[in-house]
């Protein structure tokens, strides 16, 4: 027999063993690369959010609890318009409303229509809204599809029954998924007047974005400018908490399986003491012995591996469906989730396996044929 062959053959007399092992490293690799996944989406959703305006980097308030909880004021908008090298600062007000049970997250921003182009809104059906209008709406092509509305149609939103006066596409699937109003009537409706949630700055040719960017931090300390999504950190407390806590469950999961593949482990060194030492009677090296030990367990913990991972897809397919997460939580299974499920898994092995191992290779061959 090969030793591949007698690895496998172990592995299988010992099924519910290999059973219990097995799901420890799968339940821990569930939970680790299902918040890694989730993690990402929200952060990628929360990106999509500050890039439908097309611009070249974005300002918010410094710290919130969440990006929507940002609050700019009027003075503070002039502030960055008349920074040096800003061509173009159109600020918006972004809220959320529970339309229906389809759509209990639904976006709106409220906007200026003469800033409608700035923020790199076409208008592909019907006009933008007149700018103190208290009913009137533009939907985004993907909602008007959604809610099956098209100009002419009234739509209940933002406290108010409007007209749909047109149709937009921004090229952003978050923002084609959402309503834009007068940014009054969505500051009077959220009762914040002349507060805005975000500014997308559009810089002059030839200017540098990161010099602008980081003349507006140190001018205004209490902002701060976000060009990417791994910038959101510096507004958004809530996703460098649930970063925090990815990292966090990863060690959990890798110490707490790795006690449970050590205790495993040791358990099957106990019962195959005398076989381990049949095994170096016959001429087996210490190497050897360890290896066969090492080899069933690395093979269970990528089967493990393998398993948690499409536990992961089951676990956020229904979370996508949660009516609090649908249509915010998008799951995105990057190389860098399968890596994190490999190498939870692996770690979890090495580090439990280590007493055992050395355990196994200190048997002498008389002590463990004796062995009762």
């Amino acid at each position: 027999m090969t030793f591949i062959g007698l690895i496998a053959r172990n592995i299988w007399s010992k099924k519910a063993r290999s059973a219990g092992l097995t799901a420890a490293v799968a339940f821990a690799v569930m939970t680790v690369v299902t918040l890694a996944v989730t993690s990402r989406g929200l952060e990628s959703s929360a990106a999509q959010i500050i890039s439908v305006g097309k611009a070249d980097f974005t300002v918010v308030q410094k710290g919130v609890a969440d990006t929507l909880s940002s609050t700019i004021d009027e003075s503070e908008l002039a502030r960055i318009r008349a920074t040096p090298g800003v061509a173009s600062a159109v600020g918006v007000l972004v809220a959320t409303e529970k339309i229906n049970a389809a759509n209990p997250v639904f976006i709106e921003i409220g906007i200026s229509p003469s800033q409608l182009a700035a923020f790199g809104v076409t208008v592909v059906r019907g006009h933008p809204y007149a700018p103190d209008a208290t009913n009137q709406v533009m939907l985004g092509w993907r909602a008007a599809s959604n809610l099956g509305l098209t100009v002419g149609d009234t739509f209940k939103a933002n406290g108010a029954v409007n007209t749909v006066t047109g149709i937009y596409s921004t090229g952003n699937p978050f923002g084609d998924a959402a309503a834009m109003f007068p940014l009054p009537a969505v500051q009077a409706y959220n009762r914040v007047p002349g507060i805005v949630t975000l500014v997308f700055v559009k810089v002059t040719d030839g200017t540098s974005p990161t010099q602008v960017s980081a003349r507006i931090d140190h001018d205004m300390p209490e902002l701060t400018t976000i060009r990417t999504a791994s910038q959101f950190g510096r507004a958004d407390r809530n996703l460098v908490y649930l970063q925090a806590a990815v990292n966090g469950s990863t060690v959990l999961a890798i110490l707490i399986g790795a006690v449970i593949v050590g205790n495993t482990m040791l358990l099957s060194l106990f019962e195959r003491t005398r076989e381990f030492g049949l095994l170096r009677a016959v001429g087996w090296t210490r190497r050897r012995t360890a290896g066969l030990l090492m080899g069933e367990s690395i093979l269970l913990g990528i089967g493990g591996a393998a398993i948690g991972v499409g536990l992961s897809f089951i676990v956020t397919g229904i979370l996508e469906r949660l009516p609090a997460l649908r249509g915010i939580l998008h799951a995105e299974y990057s190389a860098d989730a399968f890596w994190r499920a490999l190498l939870t898994a692996l770690a979890m092995i090495l580090i439990g396996s280590v007493y055992p191992i050395v355990r196994s290779t200190l048997l002498s061959p008389l002590e463990a044929l004796s062995h009762e």
